[in-house]
C-alpha cells in the first residue's frame, strides 16, 4: 500500500467515473483500475462496486475511504509540519465557505498569499451544514459559514460579521434614485432567488413572508454564477450581500441597501479542535485573528 493508491481512491469518490479520476489524478484508466484492485487485494476486500461503469464504494469501501482521508490528510499535515519547522508555509489551504455572505473570502485569502507566495488554495462552495460536515471528516482545512448551527466545543471559531443585504442590479437595466430601499420597494421588482433550502434563501423568505409579501421570482438557481448573468441580461434583480465583492464584477452592477435587511446568524471561520489539524490550518487561523480580531 502507498499513498498514490489512497489517492486514486479519494480521486474516485471525487469524481464517481473512473476516466475521471484517472485523469485528475494525471494516470491512464487501466492503471488507476489496476492499482485499485492491487490496494483491494492487499486489504483482502472488494471497495468498489463495478459494472459497466462506476457503480460506487461497498460498505467495506466506504469505511476504507475515511480512513484514506485520514491518512492523506496526516500525510499533508506531516509535509506541512515539516516546511513551518523550516519558517515555510507551503502547500494547500482547504476552504469551504458559504456562497453568500457579507464576507468577501479574498479578504482572508489575499492577504495570505501575499504573506506565504508557496501557499496554495482550494476554495469550494457549500452549505453551512456541509462545511461543519468537512471540517468534522478533515476534508477541510478551515470553513467560513453561519453560526447558528455550530457547536463551539468542538469548533475554534472567529466571528466575522452579520450578513446585511441590498438589491444588486445592472444600471443598464434598472435605475433607483433612492440611497436605500424598502421591502414594499421589492414587491412587483422580477427577482433572482437561490434555490428553496439553502440557507440564504430560507432566511430572506423568512424576512419577506414576516412582512407578508411575495417575492415575483422569475429565475431559481443553486448558482451565484447564474443569477450574475441573469442580471447581466437585464432579466431581474437579485438580493444579495453588503460587501460580498459582487458589485465589482462590472462596471454597471450597482447595489442599494435594503433597509432592515440582514441574516440573523452571523458568518464565522472555524478551525476543527481535534487533531489531526494540519501546520498551514494553524498558522492560517492564526493569522485571521490579527486581521480580525485585533488585540
Amino acid at each position: 500500500m502507498d499513498i498514490k493508491q489512497l489517492k486514486f481512491l479519494i480521486a474516485l469518490d471525487q469524481t464517481r467515473h473512473f476516466g475521471q479520476a484517472a485523469a485528475l489524478c494525471h494516470i491512464t484508466q487501466p492503471t488507476l483500475s489496476m492499482r485499485l484492485r492491487n490496494l483491494e487485494d492487499e486489504l483482502d476486500l472488494v471497495l468498489v462496486k463495478r459494472g459497466q461503469r462506476f457503480e460506487g464504494f461497498t460498505e467495506a469501501g466506504e469505511r476504507i475511504l475515511a480512513w484514506a482521508r485520514t491518512l492523506l490528510a496526516a500525510h499533508d499535515g506531516l509535509q506541512a509540519e515539516a516546511a513551518s519547522c523550516r519558517g515555510q508555509v507551503v502547500g494547500s489551504l482547504r476552504l469551504g465557505t458559504v456562497p453568500l455572505a457579507s464576507f468577501n473570502p479574498m479578504a482572508l485569502l489575499m492577504p495570505l498569499r501575499e504573506k506565504y507566495p508557496e501557499l496554495h488554495f482550494q476554495l469550494s462552495s457549500l452549505s453551512s451544514e456541509q462545511v461543519i460536515d468537512g471540517l468534522s471528516r478533515n476534508q477541510l482545512d478551515l470553513g467560513i459559514c453561519y453560526l447558528d448551527q455550530v457547536n463551539t466545543s468542538f469548533f475554534e471559531v472567529i466571528e466575522l460579521s452579520t450578513t446585511t443585504m441590498g438589491l444588486l442590479h445592472d444600471t443598464r437595466h434598472f435605475r433607483f434614485e433612492t440611497e436605500s430601499l424598502r421591502w414594499d420597494d421589492l414587491g412587483e421588482l422580477p427577482l433572482g432567488l437561490l434555490s428553496k433550502g439553502m440557507h440564504y434563501r430560507q432566511s430572506l423568505d423568512l424576512s419577506l413572508r414576516s412582512r407578508g409579501l411575495e417575492p415575483n421570482a422569475v429565475l431559481e438557481s443553486d448558482s451565484t454564477f447564474q443569477l450574475i448573468q441573469a442580471i447581466n441580461t437585464g432579466l431581474c434583480c437579485a438580493i444579495m450581500p453588503l460587501d460580498c465583492g459582487l458589485e465589482e464584477l462590472s462596471q454597471h452592477m450597482r447595489i442599494i441597501p435594503v433597509q432592515d435587511a440582514s441574516i440573523h446568524s452571523p458568518i464565522g471561520l472555524l478551525l476543527r479542535r481535534s487533531e489531526p489539524r494540519s501546520a498551514i490550518a494553524e498558522q492560517c487561523f492564526d493569522e485571521a485573528k490579527a486581521m480580525f480580531q485585533p488585540s
